[in-house]
């Protein structure tokens, strides 16, 4: 799951998809109505990568938020976050993030985070079996490294001792000194 090219712009609803850059602007698409429009460098752009949630411990990236509203809800929200009443999406939130932070996240975020989840899923740019596969290949990778690491140790003596046997053998045939009779 990219969230790097996908931005919300302030003053603009919904959220956009980042197509092409040029002089001092972007040109994003609208996830909402799919018209293309120019961001300028004076709008104020937020990536999704880049947004994190307070929690009362380290902030949540909004990546794993979505994971998380991935794994305990599903791919549909069981509710419409429009619509939903303030205590209802608190506690909706609590079930997706229970450390999240009571005085920092307003009703309006938790709205925002709902309404994005399911405009990117509807949207099919969540992709959690990708994220799935990544972190599997995460964990496999620094044990291949082990076994590169080793075959190049192994490689090396190898070509170490056939040295060794040319210098030991070379000393041999040149010694034609007998043996002294004690």
């Amino acid at each position: 799951m990219d969230l790097s090219k996908v931005v919300a712009i302030s003053g603009k609803p919904g959220l956009f998809l980042v197509t092409t850059n040029g002089n001092g602007k972007l040109i994003v698409e609208s996830l909402l109505d799919g018209k293309r429009i120019p961001a300028f460098a004076n709008d104020k752009i937020s990536s999704l990568e880049e947004i994190s949630i307070f929690t009362t411990g380290e902030d949540k990236p909004l990546k794993e938020v979505f994971m998380s509203i991935h794994e305990k809800m599903g791919d549909k929200l069981d509710f419409d976050p429009k619509k939903a009443s303030p205590v209802e999406l608190r506690e909706k939130f609590l079930i997706v993030l229970p450390e999240y932070d009571e005085d920092a996240v307003y009703q309006s975020d938790m709205k925002k985070v709902f309404q994005w989840y399911q405009l990117l899923n509807d949207k099919g740019i969540l992709d959690f079996t990708v994220e799935e596969k990544k972190e599997e290949a995460a964990e496999e990778a620094p044990v291949e490294k082990k076994a590169v690491k080793k075959e190049t140790k192994k490689a090396a003596p190898k070509a170490a001792p056939k040295e060794n046997v040319k210098a030991a053998a070379a000393p041999a045939t040149k010694s034609t000194k007998k043996p002294k009779k004690v």
